[in-house]
């Protein structure tokens, strides 16, 4: 195990930890990091903290400022905070973790049948949307609902891999995001990967948490198709339940 639980077993719905550290704005730092920080249009994850009998309500998780692997999990309000040193148990919100996995593998599928250049996205819990390079709306809604649907009860495997960033660099179609770039400077690059073989749908840079089967997305409704500006469509989807 790394010292990031949430992308090692996104499953993972409680860890023991040790508190390493506080920030001057309030956070703590707990390793390893079971809590997913805010990245990539991907909430933070919320929930608690529990040790010697206390418990702490965290609103949110951030990257580290600092650049470490781990996540400064923001209390929901002030409250004493569990010492430097002190060993806690973390605790999801595990309902709204589990629909931030739905949302963001279904927005991947979403990038799958509408082929074009995603310039922004949001995930929710329940809701979802791509910006996309699109000069005009599309013709049938309703097939893009069903072809994205078609996707989801295929019930494919979804995966991850590994490449250099010379890999990427040589193999800049990967990058479907025109707005936020992987990021560079560990010298590996982590790709989701939807289907496998001769099923293979989608393979792109992803830091984010994923369900381990497009099955377990459940119906996906497409939402509002937006124009946001000349060149510009915000597509919104929301699961069923």
């Amino acid at each position: 195990m790394s010292a990031q639980l949430y992308r090692d077993d996104p499953y993972l719905r409680d860890a023991p930890g040790k508190v390493i550290g506080h920030t001057e704005e309030g956070g703590v730092i707990v390793s390893p990091a079971l809590f997913y920080p805010k990245g990539g249009g991907q909430p933070g994850d919320s929930g608690w903290l529990e040790w010697d009998g206390r418990r702490l309500a965290i609103a949110t998780a951030v990257k580290d400022p600092d650049g470490s692997d781990l996540s400064v999990l923001v209390p929901a309000e002030p409250a004493a905070l569990p010492p430097v040193g002190a060993h806690v148990t973390q605790v999801l919100d595990w309902e709204r973790r589990h629909k931030h996995m739905r949302v963001h593998t279904a927005l991947h599928l979403l990038s799958v049948v509408i082929p074009l250049p995603v310039t922004g996205g949001q995930i929710g819990a329940g809701t979802g949307r791509l910006d996309f390079a699109m000069p005009e709306p599309p013709e049938d809604k309703a097939a893009l609902e069903r072809a994205l649907n078609a996707l989801v009860d295929r019930d494919l495997t979804v995966g991850e891999e590994w490449i250099s960033e010379a890999d990427l660099e040589a193999n800049p179609g990967l990058v479907k995001t025109l707005s936020v770039q992987p990021p560079r400077g560990t010298g590996r690059i982590r790709l989701v990967r939807i289907g496998a073989g001769p099923d293979l749908v989608d393979l792109q840079p992803c830091g984010g948490t994923h369900v381990a089967r497009t099955g377990e997305i459940g119906a996906v409704r497409l939402g509002k198709i937006e124009n946001k500006g000349r060149q510009n469509r915000r597509v919104s989807i929301a699961l069923d339940s």
